[in-house]
């Protein structure tokens, strides 16, 4: 089972957030990597290179992003970055809905031996610590949700007290409250 954060940031905790991540060396892939894609580093002055939606952050400083050609179905002819054996973060973006809802994003590494990934070894200490940094500060600097598995950016609790409704991005997911 894989370690998982589930938070609403606005664009601008999302800065303040790249702003945090540019101590480690992480490198940005999109989910489906095309074959002339060129890494860059998560850092705030590329945060309008960022993929869409979801991408990974290869801690590259730890090991190489492992990718395999994808050879059937919708994402034939991309990469794709091995989760399990590979140092990567998945990090999937907040973004808003036809209502004007803010729909939930979620960070997570594989960071156990797992039967159902095939994970045969832990992660490394290195990579573990680094997902526990991280961990840790969203824990310190967000505001906590209920139900309490979420947690909301500094910025994103204000817009909330002004009407910003906060929403689960699972299907069916229910809305979200900052806890007081």
């Amino acid at each position: 089972m894989a370690n998982v954060l589930q938070f609403f940031m606005i664009p601008d905790d999302e800065l303040a957030f790249f702003r945090f991540l540019e101590r480690f060396v992480l490198e940005v892939y999109p989910r489906r990597v095309p074959a002339d894609w060129t890494t860059f580093r998560a850092h705030q002055d590329n945060m309008a290179r960022l993929p869409e939606d979801e991408m990974y952050l290869v801690a590259s400083d730890l090991g190489p992003a492992i990718v395999d050609k994808m050879k059937r179905g919708p994402d034939k002819g991309y990469w794709r970055v091995d989760e399990v054996r590979s140092p990567v973060i998945f990090l999937e973006r907040c973004r808003t809905n036809e209502e004007g809802e803010l729909l939930s994003g979620k960070l997570w590494a594989e960071l156990d031996i797992t039967a159902q990934t095939g994970r045969k070894n832990a992660a490394p200490d290195r990579f573990r610590r680094l997902f526990m940094d991280i961990e840790e500060h969203v824990k310190k600097t967000f505001r906590r949700g209920q139900p309490k598995d979420f947690f909301v950016g500094p910025k994103t609790a204000r817009l909330y007290k002004e009407g910003l409704v906060l929403r689960d991005s699972a299907f069916r997911g229910g809305t979200v409250n900052v806890y007081k």
